[in-house]
């Protein structure tokens, strides 16, 4: 048995750095041990994560001994509330996808570093660029670091489909004739640093690609959800494992997630609706995926949207979304359900775009995909 004290909505039931090596020593060495030993029942060598703070004793000196006693006896008395710890295999996917995570908001950063850093040098490319590391931007910024001087020759670098016009792009790049080496100098590192993160971040989603092959139809059906992607089905599957077998129920794991209302009530008054702190990840995932869900065109999660904001306001509304999905998430890994939009206005044609985007994601992947009803229109090749 092992008790940890409890980290702000890290829900996974394995709290800070110095209890992960401990129990992933107990559950190689000393687990197997009592399993073989002679006379090992069957509970031998059974390990348990108590929530610390559910379980705390009165307050006073702490003893260990009369702790230790206390907890046993709870377990014994089924009356102990434990933590929730996923096998090495699905702790392997969290440390893969939580990495990625990192990186991606390390892309965004140096983002907004390299906006301010053009800003300050008088290249006001960001006002005419959409994405100041898309294709023609970078290109652009590549020729300017290995000291391009000519406005009209950087402008000569857009995109044919850049809506910004030759003239447009050469006034806002005009100061890079006077521009200081350093400069040039500052945005060589920053896309030297860019193209690093997005290396790795390839090789994450390769290894990611691997290791979830055995579960691609699980995937699938995640990803099919309006606002999720095959990047969040991953993250998912990490998070509550590949059937969601732990939660007996999806308020279950509503509850575990923190996206249920809260109940503090004293008295017969309720104090407070404020959600539980649970797993920090599929909180914020949640949460994008339910921003996202309520601008899909025709669906039921923007009828949903139109009908509780004016009561409860974006926040609240978008609270009650990511319930809805993490309820739906539920239903579809443990049921084994794909899922049916039943929004009113769902075009043929955006179930097309979305299909196809979805299988360019998974074959980018290195997922096989195959058609076995139908075909869309428009085939990935």
């Amino acid at each position: 048995m092992a008790g940890g004290a409890p980290s702000r909505g890290s829900g996974n039931g394995i709290y800070g750095t110095l209890l992960k090596p401990v129990w992933g020593a107990l559950e190689r060495y000393w687990q197997p041990i009592c399993q073989k030993r002679e006379g090992a029942g069957a509970t031998s060598g059974i390990l348990h994560l108590a929530q610390a703070q559910s379980n705390r004793g009165p307050r006073g000196r702490k003893k260990d001994f009369r702790d230790a006693e206390r907890l046993v006896k709870r377990l014994v008395a089924d009356e102990l509330k434990l933590s929730f710890v996923p096998d090495w295999e699905q702790r392997l996917w969290r440390t893969l996808t939580r990495r990625r995570y990192q990186l991606t908001r390390a892309r965004v950063q140096l983002q907004n570093q390299l906006e301010a850093l053009l800003e300050e040098a008088h290249l006001k490319l960001s006002s005419l660029v959409s994405d100041l590391l898309g294709v023609s931007a970078r290109r652009m910024l590549q020729a300017i670091a290995d000291g391009e001087t000519n406005p009209e020759a950087l402008a000569g670098l857009a995109d044919r489909r850049l809506r910004a016009t030759p003239e447009q792009l050469s006034d806002a790049l005009g100061a890079c004739t006077e521009l200081h080496a350093v400069y040039r100098r500052l945005i060589k590192m920053m896309l030297g640093e860019l193209k690093v993160i997005e290396e790795h971040t390839a090789e994450l989603n390769q290894e990611l690609a691997t290791l979830l092959r055995p579960h691609q139809d699980a995937v699938e059906r995640l990803a099919e959800v309006p606002g999720l992607g095959v990047d969040s089905a991953q993250q998912i599957l990490a998070e509550v494992g590949t059937n969601a077998a732990v939660f007996a129920s999806d308020k279950n794991l509503c509850s575990w997630v923190g996206v249920c209302p809260g109940d503090e009530e004293s008295a017969g008054e309720s104090s407070s609706h404020r959600s539980p702190q649970g797993n920090r990840q599929m909180r914020r995932l949640l949460n994008q995926a339910a921003n996202a869900a309520v601008k899909t065109k025709g669906s039921i999660f923007e009828i949903v949207y139109r009908r509780l904001v004016p009561r409860l306001g974006h926040n609240q509304t978008i609270g009650a979304v990511a319930h809805r999905l993490c309820r739906l998430i539920w239903l579809i890994l443990r049921k084994g359900v794909r899922y049916e939009e039943r929004g009113p206005a769902v075009s043929q044609r955006s179930r097309q775009n979305r299909t196809s985007k979805m299988i360019r994601e998974l074959r980018t992947l290195g997922y096989r995909v195959e058609f076995l009803n139908a075909v869309p229109s428009n085939p990935m090749p």
